[in-house]
């Protein structure tokens, strides 16, 4: 079996990438306390690596809270209820994948892993323009420019594989595969108790996507 990286934020797609990577792959996942101003998406990620049985995860830790301009690091309210996809919305977190994406690539050099898996979407999504299909394109062709392991006829592939998929069908793909949704985390902006908030771009996006596959939504809501 080739071994696999998987960038895993303890959200439902990330956590779906996982369960198909996992069919084919062994996996090392890598998770990011980055400053966001909740961490009940890294417990979720415990909760997942125990599910999977994954023996190989490292969470790192850094600081783009330094940085703010982004309703998930600074002191900045969450939108609620707004139009998505009309706006790059204040919860992009600025260059959040491309950091994301080169501690995976530092990863994958040391330990020579040529897969590296990462869950962004282009279709129901809040318009981050670090999930579309060219930025990823052209992070691959950035890694393969830019190691040394990926000089002779092997090359890095970053894989993507629910990039044009609604969140109904990642959905109906998880739960095909196996996927316990409670046991994710999405909301942007929970409860002191960690309960989803109903109404940020990812909860809504998540309660449409439950509602259109018909498969009932695990999440537990304010």
């Amino acid at each position: 079996m080739d071994t696999c990286i998987v960038l895993l934020s303890g959200g439902l797609d990330s956590t779906t990438v996982l369960a198909i990577a996992n069919q084919k792959f062994s996996v090392h996942t890598l998770s990011f306390d980055y400053g966001q101003r909740h961490k009940f998406e890294l417990e979720s990620v415990k909760k997942i690596i125990s599910y999977f049985k994954i023996n190989n995860h490292k969470t790192i830790k850094i600081d783009l809270g330094q940085f703010g301009q982004s309703a998930l690091t600074d002191n900045i309210d969450v939108p609620k209820n707004s139009e998505i996809g009309k706006e790059i919305p204040i919860t992009y977190v600025p260059v959040r994948n491309t950091i994301f994406l080169s501690y995976a690539l530092a990863y994958a050099e040391v330990n020579e892993i040529y897969d590296i898996f990462i869950g962004v979407n282009a279709l129901d999504y809040s318009g981050y323009p670090d999930c579309r299909p060219e930025y990823i394109q052209s992070f691959e062709k950035m890694s393969n420019l830019a190691t040394k392991f990926t000089q002779g006829d092997r090359k890095i592939k970053i894989h993507t594989p629910l990039i044009d998929l609604t969140k109904s069908n990642i959905i109906k793909k998880g739960n095909e595969l196996g996927v316990d949704y409670s046991i994710t985390h999405s909301c942007y902006d929970p409860s002191i108790d960690g309960l989803a908030c109903k109404e940020c771009d990812s909860c809504i996006l998540r309660k449409k996507g439950f509602l259109e596959a018909e498969i009932p939504d695990p999440t537990v809501y304010q």
